[in-house]
């Protein structure tokens, strides 16, 4: 092989001076400038969010006090609920209660019954269906003071009908009455 001149190596150190350049650049430069851009392009959307998070924990006492109310309000109606860890004792504690008020507002219980318990959202439905008789007034009376129980109770079905079509003042109404009970397994809101 023979010898480069002094031009010929001027030419050849220029190349490989130009390679270096352009390798340099685009192995290291133009990765910075792309990650630059990159970074400039990310800056709004992460401003924005950090002003959001700033504004969300700006909201906690608020939330903190719209928790404790919302805790209290669920207190305030689980105290309402029927008694009783399970929904046969709490239909006990309904047949208790409805027969009481039955008896406050003058009707006669002629046939009570249990029906199955329903899940809803939460809580448990303890149905209990009944035939009570008497008059329009009595009859009022009892659906207004079941409506007005301290306990948590609705009435879900009402079919009311006359005794004697001779004498329409007895009335044989068939209720269907449901407390609320929290489920065994604890499901509730805490």
């Amino acid at each position: 092989m023979a010898t480069l001149s002094r031009r010929e190596r001027g030419l050849v150190g220029l190349a490989v001076g130009g390679l270096l350049v352009a390798a340099v650049y685009l192995y290291a430069v133009e990765p910075l400038v792309a990650r630059n851009r990159e970074l400039a392009e990310l800056a709004p959307v992460r401003e924005a969010t950090l002003d959001a998070r700033r504004r969300l924990i700006a909201q906690r006492p608020r939330l903190t006090q719209e928790l404790a109310s919302a805790q209290q309000g669920f207190e305030a109606q689980a105290a309402r609920l029927l008694p009783g860890p399970t929904p046969p004792l709490a239909a006990s504690q309904l047949q208790k209660l409805v027969k009481e008020v039955a008896s406050s507002a003058n009707v006669e219980v002629r046939s009570e019954r249990v029906l199955p318990p329903a899940d809803l959202a939460g809580v448990q439905e303890v149905p209990l269906e009944l035939t009570v008789a008497g008059n329009v007034r009595e009859t009022t009376t009892l659906l207004y003071q079941i409506e007005r129980t301290p306990r948590l109770l609705t009435i879900k079905d009402v079919k009311i009908r006359v005794v004697a079509v001779g004498q329409p003042r007895e009335l044989l109404t068939t209720l269907t009455v449901a407390g609320y009970v929290l489920p065994p397994s604890g499901g509730g809101v805490h």
